[in-house]
This record gives C-alpha cells, sequence and structure tokens, in this order.
C-alpha cells in the first residue's frame, strides 16, 4: 500500500489550482492511494523481454512541404490559416 501525506495531497491541489475542505483532502488522499496502489501492479508485470515503443497503432505523421504564399497569410482575423491535411475519412 503506497502511503500518500495531506501533504501530498495539498501539495496536488495547488498544481492544478483547487482550493479543497479538510475533508475533501481526506477523501482525495484515499481515492489517490487506491490509485497509485492500482499503477503499482504495473511493476509486477515481467517486461524484460519487451522491446520499448511510443506508440502501437503504425499510424505516421502526415507531411507537406512547406510554401510561404503572402496573400494566404494573416487572412482569418489575423490569424494564420492553412489548408486541411487530414480528411474526415482517414
Amino acid at each position: 500500500m503506497h502511503k500518500l501525506f495531506v501533504k501530498d495531497v495539498e501539495h496536488v491541489a495547488w498544481l492544478a489550482k483547487l482550493t479543497l475542505t479538510p475533508a475533501e483532502v481526506r477523501k482525495f488522499q484515499k481515492q489517490l492511494v487506491k490509485v497509485l496502489d492500482y499503477i503499482g501492479q504495473l511493476d509486477k508485470v515481467n517486461t524484460a523481454n519487451i522491446k520499448p515503443t511510443s506508440q502501437t497503432t503504425g499510424l505516421e505523421n502526415v507531411f507537406r512541404e512547406d510554401r510561404i504564399n503572402p496573400q494566404e497569410m494573416l487572412t482569418f482575423n489575423d490569424y494564420f490559416t492553412v489548408k486541411q491535411i487530414i480528411k474526415k475519412n482517414e
């Protein structure tokens, strides 16, 4: 079981810009301990022969050649506009 102190919960709340009552701190302390314990189960998984990966879907970035067209720059409420490169059915 993980240990999570009141100061830890208060720090997380401060990072998230949340104001918590003492009752909420105690409530979230219990919940966060459960989350950490659940995630801690991953430590038990044998990954010795597993290759590290950053993604598994096989998707690749879509690139196109950069071309500057001054007539198309800053044309919509002073925002840059670009042509769509990803279609809805992709």
